[in-house]
Formats: structure tokens, sequence, C-alpha cells
């Protein structure tokens, strides 16, 4: 522990520039053998860690304060600490801190075991003292003269994460944004305005005399011919490869010696500046309004983005999914096919990597390849990867940077690796052009912390909107430049930043905590389908289907691998199924793409399961709140144990008109609630339950598998509620 006198050598700003931009090839990716130092533990095992560090923040913090500046006056003397009125305001203070610990006591325990619904679990020891010591000096990465420190942080953060979805090092850029969100409507807003800078181009040249010299410049069009770009319609301007907009602010500078002012002189004619209503008039009716694309899974937060830029929710074009919850090739093609009779631009092109509800990942391989066919027929657009949830599963596929020589890891939890097909849409994420991601979900980084990447760093050059105070002379440093945001706490990068400097961005590190959440995840899943006894009052049923669902088996062929699951997967030790090539193979095969698992229960009743979808979405509701955390409508206080749910779950809801009535059929099928073309209820949502696995180590406690334990809650519940529902009925 650091002596109160012990002071911490300054960094010279240059010191300091070289230090925080280095590319974290100095870690030692070894590791250890349990993650043990890495979180503060479901017990607070490591409270004695955690102390120590956040006192040496503080003690730190404190020296700094007497050592800067060391001949400026004291303000709060002995004499004053001696005081009534200052003993009565630490009582206070302390009297209100005390009431306030005691009422926070009845938060989420996102460290315990039993939390499987959310997507959110213990934060880092790293996470936490990074996000704490840069706090007590409330950076604002809004500029860099107000985080000199945080703002390099942040840049070598945004680095590190361009380099884990396999972005290039030189010409690719990401920062830090409160949440996902706020980063996908970056990303949405961005895309926007390149799509129609080509327009904005154009009309400058024609209009404004000093970019008159450009009125030659050509650009390729998709099929490699050369045009004028005054020559183009509007609707080949729109449609321009988006690294052909980039190239052309750079290309009129060199060939026609144009100066940033007059370059700038562009900006009066963007979508940007002139809103829609009147820069539609440089589109002569000759284009429609343009759309994004995105799948059924997509989170609220696009119909968001679309609305606050003007797009229109409505144009928000929702792409079908198959039965896995992934959206369909087929179903994007009929959309692209629409834009191009109808002459709608498509602004972006949304796939998801690991969706919210499911963690189900679209297949952003054959979403490039579809890209690359529709350039050809002259619809050009980007395509995002909101990896918002699943960006950080990447480190499961990078190999450990710096392993020493013989180095091997000795495995308790296993880890797995991601499925074939969810590798390969992994392996593609660098041909996307851009990449939301966020540490504050599966970096298990305080909030707030969102992150957006570019592939090309010109990009966010398309939403920057500059003010003199934040001006740095040319130094590319302020990353509250760019983006939505005004004032951001440079304490979020701080978090992330020490955390990847600890845990490591690839197997060794955040891979390992992964992919043992992966292993404990298909776990789960396996006891949740297999939890229904002959004699119990309900059956089951996960959204997920098994590998012999996939394969369209018959239903003997089901119930063969449900008794193997149930037989020799759900009872065995992680050390037992280690030494079972078989069970690894179709344990591996189970559940959702990463950590989210979805099932619902239908009751029983007389011997029978019920066919009615109201009494199963009854039964799943009443579980759902038994099972929930909700504020109370009574003064805060300490909940008592029993008051605790013993497995917290949250829930969701699939409605025909989103996912589509193949999916939703299919699940009704095997719920035992069939659609019926002429029933009252066929267009009714289904309610199911979510479980989300980010818990690296419960199937390996001090005492063994935890899972046991949440089944055993988990039944005990539902027996409870079809109870309640029959003495109702």
């Amino acid at each position: 522990m650091t002596d109160q006198s012990t002071t911490t050598p300054r960094l010279r700003y240059a010191e300091a520039l070289e230090r925080y931009q280095s590319d974290f090839d100095l870690l030692d990716a070894s590791g250890t053998s349990t993650l043990a130092a890495w979180f503060l533990g479901p017990k607070a095992e490591n409270q004695w860690l955690l102390e120590d560090l956040l006192l040496e923040a503080v003690r730190s913090h404190a020296a700094d304060r007497r050592e800067l500046y060391p001949d400026d006056p004291a303000y709060v003397t002995d004499e004053m600490k001696a005081t009534d009125a200052y003993e009565h305001d630490v009582k206070h203070l302390r009297a209100e801190f005390d009431t306030l610990l005691k009422s926070l006591r009845g938060s989420v325990p996102a460290y315990s075991y039993r939390l499987q619904g959310h997507m959110n679990w213990d934060l880092t020891i790293p996470g936490i003292v990074g996000y704490f010591a840069a706090m007590l000096s409330n950076p604002n990465n809004v500029a860099a003269e107000a985080s000199p420190v945080t703002t390099l942080l942040e840049k070598a953060v945004g680095q590190d994460l361009c380099r884990l979805l396999g972005y290039p090092d030189e010409g690719s850029w990401g920062h830090i944004t409160c949440d996902g969100t706020v980063a996908n409507l970056e990303a949405a807003w961005s895309a926007r305005n390149l799509t129609y800078h080509p327009v904005a181009i154009a009309e400058a040249i024609r209009r404004e005399s000093d970019l008159a010299v450009a009125r030659n410049l050509t650009v390729l069009l998709p099929d490699g011919s050369e045009h004028r770009l005054l020559d183009l319609t509007p609707w080949q301007l729109v449609n321009l490869p988006p690294q052909t907009v980039l190239d052309l602010p750079a290309r009129m500078r060199v060939a026609y010696h144009l100066t940033d002012a007059q370059l700038a002189l562009v900006n009066k004619h963007t979508i940007q500046q002139l809103g829609y209503d009147t820069f539609r008039a440089y589109l002569k009716d000759e284009v429609a309004p343009g759309v994004i694309l995105a799948p059924a899974t997509m989170h609220y937060s696009w119909p968001k983005a679309a609305a606050v830029l003007g797009i229109g929710r409505g144009n928000v074009r929702t792409v079908d999914v198959d039965l896995d919850a992934r959206a369909t090739t087929q179903a994007r093609r009929e959309l692209l096919d629409d834009c191009l009779r109808n002459r709608r631009p498509v602004l972006l092109d949304v796939a998801v990597m690991g969706s919210t509800e499911l963690s189900a990942v679209d297949p952003l391989a054959a979403i490039l390849e579809l890209r690359e066919e529709y350039t050809k027929k002259g619809l050009c657009y980007p395509v995002h990867a909101d990896a918002a949830w699943g960006g950080y599963f990447a480190a499961v596929k990078r190999p450990p940077r710096l392993a020493p020589a013989g180095y091997t890891r000795p495995r308790i939890t296993p880890d797995l690796a991601m499925s074939d097909y969810v590798n390969e849409q992994y392996d593609a994420l660098h041909g996307a052009d851009s990449i939301s991601i966020d540490p504050h979900k599966a970096g298990y980084i305080p909030y707030p912390a969102g992150g957006l990447c570019y592939r090309d760093k010109r990009q966010r050059d398309q939403v920057a909107l500059g003010a003199a105070y934040l001006d740095q002379g040319g130094f590319d440093a302020s990353v509250g430049f760019f983006g939505i945001e005004g004032s951001k706490p440079g304490a979020a990068a701080t978090g992330v930043y020490l955390s990847h400097r600890v845990i490591s961005n690839d197997a060794a590190g955040y891979g390992r905590i992964l992919g043992q959440a992966l292993f404990n995840s298909k776990r789960l899943y396996a006891a949740v389908r297999t939890m229904a006894r002959p004699d119990d009052p309900f059956t089951v049923t996960t959204v997920q289907r098994l590998p012999a669902e996939r394969a369209q088996a018959g239903p003997q062929d089901v119930e063969r691998q449900i008794a193997y699951v149930r037989d020799h997967i759900v009872p065995r030790s992680n050390e037992e199924l280690l030494q079972d090539p078989q069970a690894m193979e179709l344990l591996s095969e189970l559940g959702s793409d990463q950590v989210i698992i979805g099932y619902a229960f239908n009751p029983v009743v007389d011997g029978r399961p019920n066919t009615e979808l109201a009494v199963a979405n009854e039964l799943n509701h009443r579980i759902n709140q038994r099972l929930s955390i909700l504020p109370s409508a009574v003064e805060p206080r300490i909940p008592l144990p029993d008051e605790m749910p013993p497995l917290i779950l949250t829930g969701s809801e699939f409605d025909p008109a989103v996912y589509g009535r193949p999916f939703v059929d299919d699940l009704r099928t095997r719920l035992g609630v069939p659609t019926r073309a002429d029933a009252a209820d066929r267009d009714l949502p289904v309610k199911y339950l979510i479980s989300t696995t980010m818990d690296p180590w419960m199937t390996d406690t001090a005492t063994g598998d935890f899972i046991p334990h949440l089944i055993d809650a988990l039944r005990k519940t539902v027996v409870q509620c079809v109870d309640d529902m029959q003495r109702v009925l």
C-alpha cells in the first residue's frame, strides 16, 4: 500500500503522448489461471485489493494537489476542522452517505451467479480503479485542453478497439461514446451525410466561383467508367462508393491546389447545413427519400436515429429473420431490389453482431458480398456492424500477443470458441465501414462507455461541427471534435484504457473471460432445455433450436438428443465433459451464437400441455414478474434476503409483425400452442424469458457447479406460478 507521503512522478506532456499512444504491445498476455485477480468476486473476495488500489488513487491525487503550486495557501485549516460547524457538516455528510449506502443495497446484484437476465455482470477491477482515479480530476474529453491526459487515453483506446475489430492500424479511428445508442446514431448520421456529400460537392463547384477550377473533376463509377462529376445525375451521385466519396476532398486539394478555406465552401451546400427540405431541390425529384436497412432484431436505437436525423422511422426497412433470428439474405435482396426500382438510396445497411435479446449474429460475410453485387448494379452504400453487444467476442479469436514460450494455461472452466458460422462473420468484420462496440457491456467496464470505430478515419469528418475553443491548432487530439456528445467523462475512457492494459483484447484476456462465459451459457441452455420432468406441471422449450431441430430431424431424433443432453452433459462436471469429445462437440453446438438464451414455459392442464397462447403468455409473464427486480414504491430500504428473487431474469416478446410469421409460428409449434389460421390469437406476440450469462465462473465455484441451484430456483418458481394460475382459473 502506498504511504501517504509517496508521490507519483509527473510525466511530461511529450512523454505522456508517447506512453499513451503506445499500441499495447508490451502487455503480458499470459494472464492468470483463474481470472481471479480481475474481478472483485461474488463474495468480495478481492476486497483488500480494491481497497488498496482505491486508497492509492486517493493518496496519489492528494499528493498531486499538495505538490502542484506548492506555495499556494491552504483553505481548510486544522482550526477550521475543530469548529462545531465543520464537525456538524461532516456528521451530516456521513449520515446521508450511510443512508445512501443502505439504499444501494437494493440494487441489482450484478456480481451474483444468480444474475442471468441482463447484459452486465461484475466490473473489472482495473475498470473500476481507472475510472475512479480519473474521476478525481473530473476531466472532460470534449476538448484536449480540458483533458490533456485522458484525451490521449481515449485515442489509445480507440485504436485498440479498431485493432480488436480487425481494422488496420493506419487510417482507422475510434472513440468512446456514452453508449451504443449514441454510437449507432453517430454511425447513421455519418452515413447519411456521406451518401449525399457528392451532391453537395457538385453543387458547390457549380455555384462557388472559388471552386469553379474543379469543374472537370472526374470520378469512376461502379461499372469502371470515368465521368465528369458535374455530368452525373443525382441518382448516380448518391451511389458513389464510400471510398470514392472520401477521396474527393484530397483529390480536389491536390489536383486544383485548393486551400482548406476554399474546400470549406462545400459545407454551405451539405444536407447537414441546409436540412433535407432545402437540400432535396438539388435532387430534382430524381431521388426518393433514403432508407436504412436493419434486421428485425435491431436495437431500438435505429428507429430513434432515423427519427432524430429526419430520415423517418418509416424509412427504417426491416429485414426478415430466419428461424435462428438471423437476418436472411433473400429478404435483404428483396429490399435492395425495391430500392433500385424506386431510386431510394440506401443510407446504411446494418448487420447486428449479437442481438440484445438472443445474441443472434447476422450473416455479415454474405451482406458484404451482396453489397459488391449491388454496387455493380449502381446501388452503393455503407455497411455498419452493430457490435455494441458482440464486439468484444472478437477477442475469442485473437491469438495472444505476448504469450511466453511454452506457455500453457490450466483449464478449469473451459473456454469455447464460437461456432464456425459465427467465426465466419467475425472474420468479415473488417469489411464494415463502421462498427459500434460497448465496453460497458461485454467489456465489463463501468457505465458510460460505448464506442464507435470507423474503418477510414476520414468518415468522422462527415459529422464534424467545429467551434473555436475546440480547435487545437491542427493537433489531432480533440476526440470531442467528432460525434454527438459535448461534455463527456474522461474517466470512462480511463477505465477502458486500464482494463485493456491489464486484460488484453485477445484469447488470453477478454477472450478467456467470454470464452468461459460461452461455455457456461451452453451448460445453462442444456440444463434449461432438459429441466422438465415427466411429472412436472409444465413443459419448456428454448427459442434457440437444438441441433437436431435445426437439421429438421424427426420427433424421435429430437427426443434422443434431449435425452443425451440430459444424461451426458447436464449432470457432469467440467472436467468430465472435457474427457468426452462427443459431449463437447454437441455442447459447442447448443445455445445461441453468443451467451443469451431465450425460453418459454407452457403449463400442463389436467395432464395435457396447454394449447392456448394466452395461457402460456400469462405463465411466462408471472415468472418474469417473480424473477425481476423492480423499483420499490415505498421508501428505499435494505431488502431482506427473502425479498430478493432466487434467480434474476428478464423477459420480452416476439411480435409476428416484427419477427415474421415463420419465426413465431415455429416457436409456437415447439412450445405446444400452434398457430391456427382462423384463431383470434394468430397475431398475438409470444412472451418468453431471457438469460444472459456473462459469468465465467458459475460452473466451477468453490463448491462446484452452481447451475443446479439456478435450475432448482427456476423450477420452484414455475411450479408456484402454475399453481397460482390453476387456482385463479
